[in-house]
């Protein structure tokens, strides 16, 4: 995939395992992509208006894995506190949609694929987040 190739390609030494970025980018732009398409997906239920929560939730969600894996993919001059924020304010927004998405899943098959992606993506950058310390 690209992303491991761009990651293991990286002239200078990262501070964090190769394999365990490359792991929660990927999971980042999986879950940005579900949730995009989520949000799109509820827009055209009948019961719209009962999807407001899951939209937003969506879209916020979509909005931080896709600045956090631009932040993941970036090595020169690490600065360990502003990742760990953005990785810890991911796992926040992927906990947060899980839920929300997961309250709709048995009624919308978007819903559950996307709780499913925030589910794989929160710990993704969980694991992440156990190797930053």
């Amino acid at each position: 995939m690209p992303v491991r190739e761009m990651i293991e390609s990286y002239p200078a030494e990262i501070n964090n395992d190769r394999g365990v970025i490359a792991a929660a980018v990927e999971a980042l732009i999986d879950c940005a992509q579900a949730c995009t398409a989520c949000a799109d997906a509820c827009l055209s239920e009948e019961s719209v208006d009962q999807l407001r929560k899951c939209i937003r939730t969506d879209l916020d969600c979509a909005d931080i894995c896709e600045t956090t894996a631009r932040v993941l993919s970036r090595h020169t001059g690490y600065d360990a506190n502003i990742t760990r924020a953005q990785v810890q304010a991911c796992v926040q927004a992927c906990t947060a949609c899980g839920d929300e998405c997961e309250r709709h899943a048995e009624m919308h098959e978007h819903c559950k694929i996307c709780a499913q992606a925030c589910r794989r993506c929160s710990e993704a950058c969980q694991a992440l987040l156990d190797k930053i310390g």
